[in-house]
């Protein structure tokens, strides 16, 4: 080859070098200036939910989590935290960081910038997502590069395409309880739930141990609390346990064996045997996915060993309720915690434990109605009843169950009524009294988030309907 021809070949091989770093560059600056105009968008559509919020008489747990502030901070020496309605975690090793939780797809781009911010020279290898739910996981693209592994429960695909599937049903009852989310479920951009697909895949029995830069981590398969595609995060050298939603938003609470809001049952039984796990790695701090980290190896296993025996104990009770030939409604009446057990009801709630234990052994069918079988609900012959006992009759029937403290005898004749096109004022005022009295109540006792933001929904309802007569 001519000298010409290898000054020629090098002068195209440096300005494709150039070009190939010039481009580079260009991509990097792509990026942050896409997130930076993404972190603007999504703080619009923040301001705006909240504006809605605020603007809705008698507001919604909701808001607890869509105002924490997003910030940066650092939990234990390498293990950083961005704060928000989901957290999301970065554990720095010398070769490459790690990723636990993603946080929600409308805020996760704010939450990597603090990241970034906090974490110079962050390079993120890997993803751990705890479980499929959209303020856990809904943020991954901001996170999973090409390259990035992103790893999840081996059910977790089949939990993410139920949700999706039934999203149009959902969503509408997600609102009801999360109302910064949007009005409709977006089907396609950052805000579209689902399309993580995990590069690896983690099942019960078998966690997926690995070291980085020094730092072992034990991803294992903890299912029941939050559905069947639980993962928690071992770091067994700081003993630091990452939990995702195992604990719920709170710890210790009594879980969430079953959801109002709609998804599949929890397995009563299976969450029993994660929590024993999770007592014999003895953890010293925990870090949830909501809110602040608990601390403390003593006061930790005394918590876990309590919401382990509460949970044995309802599913025992309830089993021993139908055993003895017990009605649903009886046991759901009947069975309460033990004063030793007593646990936070604020998202799980022991009655509707009853009713999900119930119904995950026994099907829907209770064997005591035969109406039940056929597609013909009650409520195809409301108007029968209205029309053969007489409006007036039956709110006042309703009035006289108020006034002697029985709001949901109250409630089951005014349905009846206001459902089947009857209402007028005295029937919405009865209907209000009837809601006011289970709220207090609410408030006054368990203090469960899904039943309070129920409530004040109906009650709002109601009072639309006043406004139409």
């Amino acid at each position: 080859m001519t000298s010409s021809r290898r000054s020629g070949l090098r002068l195209v091989l440096g300005v494709a070098a150039l070009v190939a770093v010039v481009a580079g560059l260009f991509l990097a600056l792509s990026r942050n200036v896409q997130r930076a105009v993404e972190v603007r968008a999504m703080d619009a559509i923040v301001a705006a939910a909240k504006s809605r919020m605020e603007a809705s008489e008698g507001g919604s747990r909701a808001a607890d989590f869509i105002n924490i502030p997003i910030v940066a901070r650092e939990l234990a020496p390498g293990i950083h935290q961005a704060t928000g309605v989901g957290n999301v975690h970065v554990i720095v090793t010398d070769e490459g960081d790690v990723v636990f939780d993603t946080g929600l797809s409308l805020q996760a781009a704010k939450q990597r910038a603090v990241l970034e911010a906090a974490i110079p020279d962050l390079g993120v290898d890997r993803v751990i997502l705890s479980h499929s739910h959209a303020d856990h996981a809904s943020g991954t693209r901001v996170w999973a590069d090409e390259g990035v592994e992103v790893i999840a429960h081996v059910e977790f695909p089949e939990e993410q395409r139920y949700l999706k599937q039934l999203e149009p049903y959902l969503h509408g009852r997600n609102r009801v309880l999360f109302p910064f989310i949007p009005e409709e479920p977006p089907d396609f951009g950052p805000l579209a739930y689902g399309g993580v697909e995990p590069t690896r895949l983690v099942s019960d029995g078998q966690p997926y141990v690995f070291e980085q830069g020094g730092v072992r981590f034990e991803v294992i398969g903890a299912p029941g609390a939050e559905g069947a595609d639980n993962l928690v995060l071992w770091l067994p050298e700081q003993k630091i346990l990452l939990s995702g939603d195992f604990f719920g938003p709170l710890f210790p609470q009594f879980p969430n064996v079953f959801t109002m809001r709609g998804e599949k049952v929890r397995k009563p039984i299976e969450y029993v045997r994660s929590l024993e796990l999770v007592i014999a790695l003895e953890p010293e701090m925990i870090v949830p996915s909501h809110k602040d980290p608990i601390e403390g190896r003593e006061r930790i296993r005394a918590d876990l060993v309590r919401m382990r025996d509460a949970v044995q104990y309802v599913h025992d009770e309830t089993v021993a309720g139908m055993n003895a030939g017990k009605t649903v409604h009886e046991l759901m009446a009947e069975i309460t915690l033990p004063p030793e057990l007593e646990l936070s009801q604020a998202h799980g709630k022991v009655s509707w434990a009853v009713r999900s234990i119930w119904e995950y052994y026994a099907t829907w069918f209770h064997f005591d109605d035969t109406t039940e079988l056929y597609p013909v609900p009650e409520r195809a012959v409301w108007g029968d009843v209205v029309d053969a006992a007489g409006v007036d009759a039956l709110v006042a029937k309703a009035q006289a169950h108020v006034e002697r403290s029985e709001p949901v005898h109250a409630l089951h004749l005014l349905k009846m009524v206001v459902d089947s096109g009857h209402a007028n004022v005295a029937a919405l005022d009865a209907q209000q009294r009837a809601l006011e009295m289970l709220l207090e109540a609410a408030e006054a006792g368990a203090q469960n988030s899904y039943e309070t933001d129920w409530l004040k929904a109906q009650l709002r309802r109601t009072d639309a309907m006043r406004a139409w007569l």
